[in-house]
């Protein structure tokens, strides 16, 4: 292939070229910083979960005095406060 008429070229490359730099001037987009705003709702919710995080998930001064009750054998619980303790985690709704 022969390419001829090496002006027309030139006009090209150079229509090209301006064109080129143009679009650099254009693409320079000023970036804003995001922000993030909690709610005071969510901050309480924070408060209170660092509070429930910081409570100890078993008392252990109630499960040492009832160790202590057992082996000593004076914990004697009635048939009512069994019962009571077994179903008390449980929704008369969904039976």
């Amino acid at each position: 292939m022969k390419i001829s008429n090496q002006m027309n070229i030139q006009n090209v490359l150079q229509t090209y070229g301006k064109s080129v730099k143009k679009t650099d001037a254009t693409d320079k987009v000023v970036k804003a910083s995001d922000k993030v705003e909690i709610s005071s709702a969510a901050r309480e919710i924070q408060i209170a979960r660092k509070a429930l995080s910081d409570v100890p998930d078993v008392r252990t001064d109630k499960l040492e005095e009832i160790k202590q009750l057992m082996a000593s054998g004076n914990y004697k619980p009635t048939a009512e406060d069994i019962v009571d303790k077994i179903f008390s985690g449980i929704d008369a709704k969904k039976i």
